[in-house]
């Protein structure tokens, strides 16, 4: 797809950017100043939508990209919310509970002007839980002087929130996934995969496919790897976990560094952990022949040409995790119709819509040369509704 000059100077920069100093009260008694970021990219299709992460790497460029890559993606599921994302400059393992409290109503307190229901709203992300959400929500509220449950979503079910929120994003990527092998004609049974990051969206994934009948070789969190040949018990992993949510000290495993699992020979390789841990220096060494994107944006565009020419193929993360987004969108409607859905519900909805939006992306990439790959036609199908809907408004002619 090709796009006019005015149409790329128009997509080139986000509509809004927000910066923010928050001051938060320690424990200690001593005042530490904090920085935070709000982009809303574009808005043509709706509100902007996006989550919060809560990280001492977050800067504002990284936020524009992500706040960029949601556009797209709530434009290819086709769900009428623009793109947004915000975050913290912070290390959440050096707060206490009061103080992490403190640093979300903070936020909030900062934000409040530029977000709101029909306008901007947040979602948990990175080390952002219902917990923080709830906060938030309250916050909001407060200010407002009504309780208004659709500012943010991810919330606990008692404050609004939907049933199935927390397992949306993993949900979504295996009935994607699932899908997606039908079209090939593999079937669960036959396809090992190796999954990075045990947060949420790993280990929620790790279930699932286990429980549909997948070999779950390897998994990992922060300290590291475990791979068992055979296939790990996933059902045992989560029955010794422990309430940090780490991985426990499996029997009978290989530990391996997040690096070599990453290069392990697998069918399916599931990055659910941060951006751009598959990069230029070690794409040649991937050996999976499928990559389901479950972080945002975890294969950095240096890698992607390099993965397509070893015949990978790449399930785009705008696609494979944007389970939590549509279920954010139920969320929201929910909330601003006061109608609230059954899990049953819920998953139905989810499934149907992701894969409208997979079978028309094949449907696309079925047609072209193979040097095209699957994230540059998501990609096209996303930003083609974008450019009609800011022609509708009468920004672009």
């Amino acid at each position: 797809m090709s796009f006019a000059d005015s149409e790329l100077e128009l997509l080139r920069r986000p509509r809004r950017v927000f910066t923010f100093t928050i001051p938060v009260i320690m424990d200690s008694g001593k005042v530490k100043i904090f920085n935070g970021y709000r982009v809303q990219y574009n808005d043509a299709l709706g509100p902007t939508k996006g989550g919060l992460r809560f990280h001492p790497e977050v800067n504002l460029e990284e936020v524009k990209t992500l706040a960029f890559l949601m556009a797209l993606k709530s434009a290819l599921v086709g769900i009428p919310f623009g793109g947004a994302k915000g975050g913290i400059e912070v290390d959440v393992r050096e707060l206490s509970g009061k103080e992490l409290e403190r640093l979300s109503r903070g936020f909030i307190r900062e934000a409040h002007p530029f977000i709101g229901e029909r306008v901007d709203i947040p979602a948990p992300d990175v080390n952002t839980d219902e917990k923080i959400m709830g906060y938030m929500v309250d916050e909001y509220s407060k200010i407002k002087g009504e309780f208004v449950p659709g500012v943010v979503t991810g919330k606990p079910i008692l404050l609004g929130g939907s049933l199935g929120r927390t397992e949306a994003t993993a949900l979504g990527g295996s009935y994607v996934l699932n899908k997606y092998l039908e079209t090939i004609k593999k079937e669960p049974k036959d396809t090992s995969v190796v999954i990075q990051g045990f947060g949420n969206v790993g280990s929620n994934i790790a279930r699932i496919l286990h429980d549909d009948g997948f070999k779950i070789l390897a998994i990992s969190d922060v300290n590291g790897a475990i791979y068992k040949k055979e296939g790990l018990d996933i059902k045992e992993i989560f029955s010794m976990q422990t309430e940090n949510g780490v991985i426990p000290n499996v029997k009978k495993v290989n530990k391996l560094t997040n690096k070599e699992m990453l290069e392990l020979d697998c069918d399916v390789l599931i990055p659910a952990a941060l951006s751009h841990q598959i990069m230029a220096d070690n794409a040649g060494n991937i050996k999976a022949k499928i990559i389901l994107e479950m972080a945002n944006e975890p294969v950095a565009p240096n890698a992607d040409t390099i993965l397509r020419k070893k015949g990978i193929t790449v399930i785009p993360d705008v696609l494979a995790n944007a389970g939590g987004v549509i279920v954010s969108y139920f969320e929201w409607v929910q909330n601003t119709s006061n109608n609230y859905w059954s899990k049953e519900k819920v998953y139905k909805e989810l499934e149907s819509r992701i894969i409208e939006a997979l079978s028309l992306l094949l449907e696309k990439y079925n047609k072209l040369d193979k040097e095209e790959d699957m994230r540059s036609v998501a990609y096209s199908i996303a930003l083609e509704k974008i450019l009609k809907a800011e022609k509708f408004r009468g920004r672009l002619k």
